[in-house]
This record gives C-alpha cells, structure tokens and sequence, in this order.
C-alpha cells in the first residue's frame, strides 16, 4: 500500500511539473518578454493576463496549490534521495543532482518572487513595467532574477527528460539520447527569452543585444 502511494506521489510530482506549471512558467516568460517591445506592450500583456475570467480560482487551482505540492514532495525527494556523484560521475547522474538543487534554488526564488509582485498586489500594488523595472534597479536583485530564470528554465527542461521516462514515452537509450538534445534546446530557448526580458526592465536597448 506504502509503495503504491509513493509511485501515485511521484506520477503525480511529475505530471504537475509539466502540465500545469510547465505551460504556466512558459506562459509567464512569454508575458514577461513583452517587456522588450516596451513598457506599453508589457503592461497590456500583464493586464490581459490579470483581466481573465475566474483568474482568482485559475491561480489557486491551477496554479498556487500544484506548485505547493510540487515543491513540497520535491523537497522529499531531494533531501531522501541518494546521490552517487563522486562514484558514477556520468551526465545523467549529474542532471539528478542539478534537478534537486535546481528545485531548492528555485523554491526559495518564487517565494520572494510572489512576495515582491502577487503579495505587494494584494496591499494595492500594480504589478506593471514600472515595479519590475524599479526593483531591477538594484544590481543584487538582477543577479538573483538571473538565478531564478536560469533554475526554472532548467528544472523545468530536465524535468521534462525525466517525465519522459518515467511515463514511457522514451524508454529506448536511442530516444532519451534524442530528448536530452531536444530538452537542452529548450533550456536554452526559455533561459534567452527569460533573461532578455529582464534585460529589457534594466534597460530597454540592452534587450535588443
């Protein structure tokens, strides 16, 4: 019954990390990268966003609660897991102990991030162009974006690799070879538009770099 459950958890884990949070964390590097178009289109992006119907019950359903599960039982995963690094110092290995590490760095990274925006939303903030620019103003905080950006966009393509597995949909070495290229793509195609739209809040002709 015991193994059941946690073959149930982990499906689950991994399911949530692709659908829905993956399409939601691509859909807000999109929005975000409206930044580069300037502050009017950004602003018309982020308020379409926010003018959607039942937005509340979207964030909190398919939005807020997978991401707490998500994190919670990867936190479960990361701290029991059993890491042999320094005995098979292969890629593969290498990418479980970066997907772990990933995952606290990024943990950590959306709770100040939805501290920063959402919360500050809740007081009577406006989350637009403005207070995204005004907090990349300080150079700490462009650095710890970067970081954030950098361990989504990673967790989230090698996590791909892994659910590919374990749902079957690679089980052959030729297929997963296949999807370790093609999830390497993504990671470097989201972590592009990610930073390029924090380039554009710190100045908007670095963006066109």
């Amino acid at each position: 019954m015991a193994g059941n459950r946690e073959y149930f958890n982990r499906k689950l884990h991994s399911l949530l990390g692709v659908i829905p949070i993956g399409i939601f964390l691509i859909q807000h590097l999109v929005v975000n990268h409206f930044a580069t178009r300037g502050a009017s289109a950004f602003n018309q992006a982020s308020h379409f966003m926010e003018s959607l119907p039942f937005r509340y019950a979207l964030e909190i359903f398919i939005i807020f609660i997978p991401i707490l599960y998500h994190a919670i039982y990867g936190l479960y995963i990361a701290f029991q897991a059993k890491n042999n690094t320094s005995r098979y110092g292969f890629f593969r290995n290498w990418m479980f102990v970066l997907q772990r590490i990933s995952g606290v760095v990024l943990l950590i990274f959306i709770a100040w991030h939805v501290w920063e925006t959402r919360i500050a939303a809740a007081f009577g903030a406006e989350v637009n162009y403005d207070m995204m620019a005004d907090i990349f103003s300080n150079p700490f905080m462009i650095a710890f974006y970067i970081v954030g950006v950098v361990a989504a966009t990673f967790h989230f393509a090698n996590g791909l690799w892994s659910f590919a597995v374990s749902w079957g949909i690679t089980v052959t070495p030729r297929s997963q070879q296949i999807a370790t290229y093609v999830t390497i793509a993504v990671f470097f195609v989201l972590t592009f538009i990610g930073i390029r739209a924090i380039l554009a809040f710190v100045n908007p002709d670095l963006a066109n770099i």
